[in-house]
């Protein structure tokens, strides 16, 4: 899909996008992440609500490792507006994605039983109650509890049809761009910057056309609070472009664990000891440059790719080897099937493009601990029962393919 201009600039199509939600969804909310662009979206988003005398919901998915400045941001905010808004800060055992341990894959922040590991102490104002939500569950992913709390939401306000505003752009990624542009998807009246999650619920995202650039001109025209925490990034040496606000251990965040340790000593020692592998993987890092060791890799001459790849899978616990061999195994075969390789044996060695499979690529792949297989362009499930349920065909299909490696 090509992009055209409106004509107007982006803090108006911003404004005229969050009116019209208002104007069509009985229920609002916006999700407040405590970054710069849900930011933009919480402020945009209250004042229209008092300029029409409505009430705003806010949703804050507190994953407990972060920064302590991210906290003070959140509740300045959540003062700034507190004449419109009704706040559901959350701070409940969620299983997350541990990106720097091949031994403990996920993670539970809020984890009961550990209070003593924990990041930092759980908000007074936050919700701990696990019986609060008829939904929850002890260990749901956060991508599941999300589109749960829409539901929830829109039941508890006469089930009427609700509307998510969700604060992302789509300069960040071209999954952020499909998001938008897909025509796949079920939008409201048509609007792509619009999608339907379920049938009572939809999320809008009013500033996915805003630059980077343009979040931090408004911020600072408009004299908007912001994260501190941006400042510190900025002295870090950091680039517009470079500074997210994510928990700390995920497959992509993981690269800026490091900072921690520039931007608040204090928190990183409980960030290193809460979560197996975060102190390694920070000082990997900053010494080599790439948390994910994709600069290089090498294996004894003794042996061959595929059996250092085999070396490697069997020094990983079950469940993580098992993970790992279902997706070579889909690898393995998608060439087969598209590119020649009949009888599923693929090159011990090879150079690292998309278009060559080899045992080498595989072995980066582990040592890079890329857990989904993004670089084989895979993606992660929806949520852990979708995940399960893959498990189950994929015990079944590798067996059919008669892979050595079948779990």
């Amino acid at each position: 899909m090509a992009k055209r201009g409106l004509g107007m600039d982006v803090l108006t199509a911003a404004r005229q996008r969050i009116a019209r939600i208002f104007r069509d969804f009985p229920n609002v909310y916006v999700s407040f992440s405590g970054g710069k662009d849900s930011g933009v979206t919480f402020e945009l988003a209250a004042n229209e609500a008092r300029r029409l005398g409505r009430r705003l919901g806010v949703l804050i998915v507190d994953l407990e490792a972060q920064y302590q400045a991210t906290e003070d941001y959140l509740r300045l905010m959540l003062a700034r507006h507190a004449d419109v808004t009704d706040v559901h800060w959350v701070a409940l055992p969620l299983n997350l994605r541990n990106a720097v341990s091949t031994f403990e894959p996920q993670w539970m922040c809020w984890d009961p039983g550990k209070e003593e590991a924990w990041v930092r102490p759980r908000p007074e104002e936050a919700i701990g109650d696990e019986n609060y939500f008829d939904f929850f569950e002890r260990g749901m992913e956060f991508e599941d509890f999300v589109p749960k709390f829409g539901d929830w939401y829109s039941q508890q306000n006469g089930g009427r049809m609700t509307a998510c505003l969700v604060g992302i752009r789509t300069q960040e990624s071209l999954n952020r761009y499909r998001t938008i542009a897909s025509t796949r998807k079920t939008r409201h009246d048509d609007l792509p910057w619009t999608t339907m999650i379920t049938a009572r619920t939809y999320n809008a995202y009013p500033i996915y056309d805003w630059r980077v650039e343009d979040i931090w001109t408004y911020n600072g025209r408009d004299r908007i609070p912001y994260n501190t925490v941006y400042d510190r990034m900025h002295q870090a040496g950091l680039t517009l472009h470079q500074m997210r606000l994510c928990q700390p251990y995920g497959d992509d965040q993981k690269r800026g664990l490091w900072l921690y340790q520039l931007i608040e000593p204090m928190t990183w020692g409980k960030v290193a000891a809460r979560v197996q592998g975060a102190e390694f993987g920070a000082r990997t890092a900053r010494e080599v440059g790439n948390v994910s060791g994709r600069i290089k890799v090498t294996k004894p001459d003794s042996i061959t790719w595929e059996q250092f790849a085999q070396n490697l899978l069997d020094s990983m616990p079950p469940q993580t080897a098992e993970h790992f061999r279902i997706k070579i195994a889909v690898f393995i075969r998608w060439h087969q099937k598209n590119n020649g390789y009949t009888d599923g044996v693929i090159p011990d060695d090879g150079p690292f493009d998309k278009q060559t499979p080899s045992w080498k690529r595989i072995v980066k792949m582990m040592l890079s601990y890329d857990y989904w297989c993004k670089e084989f362009a895979m993606a992660p499930p929806k949520n852990k029962n979708s995940y399960e349920e893959y498990k189950k065909r994929m015990r079944i299909k590798t067996q059919e393919w008669g892979y050595r490696g079948t779990v």
